[in-house]
């Protein structure tokens, strides 16, 4: 198996196969080979997006110990990170959204842990639609959902959600990967565009299971797909395994973008770098209030990043910025 010959099926429009794709997983991040592919997903990313990257900004309505127990979470009661649970009134949830809204975010997203009442949800997020441009696009993070539950979320104004079925779920978290699925399937059917990602990607994990997930997101159709590697939170048990570098990072957003149909518009990486933006990520996120990566409260006070501070890693990788609604959540 050539490298050449797989990026010659990608410039003709098809899909690499999974051993096409553990192929190119498998090599060195700082091969030759891996940097071709990097320049064919910038090349692919590129071309449907017309240049233009999206920068989507994200906020908690909560932050509390969380029971799914994710590893990989400082929300997470196993971490022994977070012991008071705190939540934003509706007049601070219209403050940042309002603020993002200035700012230039293409979407703005609206997170929550599991725990939160989803009648609270629905009733601040249609108090910040109601404080917002008619064409601001908004997006829910929040758990799984029945059928019903994600109708509500449609008629409460968001365009759709953030969903992923992450790396060993059941294992590394106390959540089903059959119902995270069945989520999807539920948010997709009430007429919500589902973003994903293969992540949190850890040194543990083996090419065929990035392989697996990446034809998982590819197989409904999403807004967008792409990588994110796993931040450890310190003094875990999972902080011990290590984190992937950045280039390693880098070269799983290039392959996912390859395994992905023309279709999907976007490729997304977190955190924001330059390097991911140079791989074909043509979507980053701005964060404030808690942050699953963070130990600190308020993440604009620690990891978390700026509306222009993505822009300006954009601009520094030669990308420049899509002005108005995600065409990511808005394909019509």
């Amino acid at each position: 198996m050539h490298v050449e010959d797989i990026l010659n099926k990608t410039r003709s429009g098809d899909v690499p196969s999974k051993d096409d794709l553990v192929f190119l997983l498998s090599m060195p991040p700082d091969s030759v080979d891996t940097y071709m592919v990097m320049a064919e997903a910038a090349r692919i990313s590129k071309e449907l997006s017309g240049r233009k990257a999206e920068v989507h900004a994200q906020f908690a309505l909560n932050l509390a110990p969380c029971s799914g127990d994710c590893l990989f979470c400082s929300f997470a009661k196993v971490n022994d990170v977070f012991h008071e649970a705190t939540e934003l009134s509706a007049e601070e949830a219209v403050a940042y959204a309002r603020q993002f809204e200035d700012d230039g975010a293409n979407a703005v997203f609206m997170m929550s842990t599991a725990g939160y009442p989803f009648e609270r949800f629905i009733e601040v997020s249609e108090e910040v639609r109601k404080n917002l441009k008619p064409e601001t696009t908004m997006v829910a993070n929040v758990g799984d959902q029945s059928l019903l539950h994600a109708r509500r979320l449609k008629d409460a104004g968001f365009a759709g959600v953030y969903h992923a079925l992450r790396l060993r779920e059941g294992t590394d978290s106390t959540l089903s990967a059959e119902k995270r699925k069945r989520s999807i399937r539920n948010f997709l059917e009430a007429g919500l565009e589902v973003g994903t990602c293969v992540e949190p990607v850890g040194p543990e994990h083996t090419n065929e299971e990035l392989a697996e997930m990446i034809e998982f997101t590819a197989s409904f159709n999403p807004a967008f797909s792409g990588a994110a590697r796993r931040i450890p939170i310190p003094g875990t048990e999972m902080a011990k395994r290590g984190v992937i570098s950045e280039l390693r990072m880098a070269q799983i957003v290039a392959v996912t973008r390859l395994g992905m149909p023309r279709t999907v518009m976007g490729n997304c990486t977190h955190e924001p770098c330059t390097l991911g933006a140079i791989a074909g990520a043509n979507l980053f996120w701005a964060e404030v209030g808690a942050n699953p990566r963070d130990v600190e409260e308020k993440t604009e006070e620690g990891r978390g990043g700026t509306v222009g501070r993505c822009r300006t890693l954009y601009q520094e990788s030669d990308w420049d910025v899509w002005d108005g609604p995600s065409r990511y959540y808005n394909k019509g």
